[in-house]
């Protein structure tokens, strides 16, 4: 049985992968595979340059639109689907507002699938050694590892593919997100920073504050750009990645009554949690 940990390079998922390369997470995984988005922040690419060189077994970098222009990303994520009449679907779940009621509301996600999720199944594929269009096993095949802590438990879900088994080793150590701060600290390792797309609507407003300039302005322009594309589009408004549904350049970062909060079942950790 291959056991390959599913790479965040956050706090959780770079606390598992260290934990096992110091041998306190049995046994040494074979692999693991960091699914980039391409919209990481800065420091998470960082911080797995620093990661990478400490681990005793592989990191795979994938990504799901290698070779693509980051512009052709963008139209990716607004043409999912079919397109009809000017109808587009997007797959961040994007907040929503009516122009004529004033009526706010949220597009379901489907990025975490596309954008975390297959690249990954992808990877495990391939170390299986998987021979493309001959048939996959029935049977559990591979360990992924997923990096979700006791506080979190509520993200744990099976596995879709039966080849793929879930396992969450913090869970079955009963290790918290504050003991992996306190284990990283411990142990003399550079704290991992929280992963988390720099377009990802669930941002809270510490968190759009905390990005760097680049990280933001990217992120500026993506929710000019969704707006531009989605005006005309048939789902419940116009578009915006902030809750206030105001530009994000506009939005009042330190609006105590904007309840845009941090949501850790939302938090792209490797698979997130999913």
């Amino acid at each position: 049985m291959l056991n390959i940990i599913s790479l965040g390079a956050g706090v959780q998922s770079s606390t598992m992968a260290l934990m096992a390369a110091k041998g306190i997470l049995t046994p040494m995984p074979d692999a693991a595979v960091f699914s980039d988005t391409g919209w990481e922040p800065d420091n998470v690419y960082e911080y797995l340059n620093i990661l990478e060189p400490m681990l005793p077994f592989p990191v795979h970098r994938v990504m799901y639109n290698e070779g693509l222009k980051k512009s052709q990303w963008q139209d990716n994520l607004m043409m999912r689907g079919a397109k009809r009449d000017g109808y587009q679907k997007i797959e961040l779940p994007v907040y929503t507002q009516d122009a004529a009621t004033g009526k706010k509301g949220m597009v379901n996600r489907i990025c975490t699938a596309d954008y975390k999720i297959k690249p990954v199944v992808k990877k495990v594929k391939e170390i299986m050694g998987h021979v493309k269009n001959t048939r996959l096993p029935t049977e559990p095949m591979v360990n992924v590892w997923i990096g979700i802590s006791t506080d979190e438990a509520q993200r744990m879900k099976p596995s879709r593919y039966p080849f793929i088994t879930h396992r969450w080793p913090l869970i079955e150590a009963g290790v918290s997100r504050i003991q992996c701060l306190d284990w990283i600290k411990d142990n003399g390792f550079p704290t991992p920073p929280r992963s988390s797309c720099i377009i990802c609507p669930f941002h809270s407003d510490a968190e759009w504050q905390g990005l760097n300039e680049k990280d933001f302005e990217e992120a500026c322009q993506f929710d000019e750009f969704i707006r531009d594309r989605g005006g005309k589009q048939e789902m419940g408004g116009q578009l915006f990645l902030h809750k206030s549904c105001k530009p994000l350049r506009e939005a009042d970062l330190t609006d105590p009554h904007i309840n845009q909060l941090t949501m850790f079942g939302n938090e792209c950790e490797g698979m997130c949690g999913v």
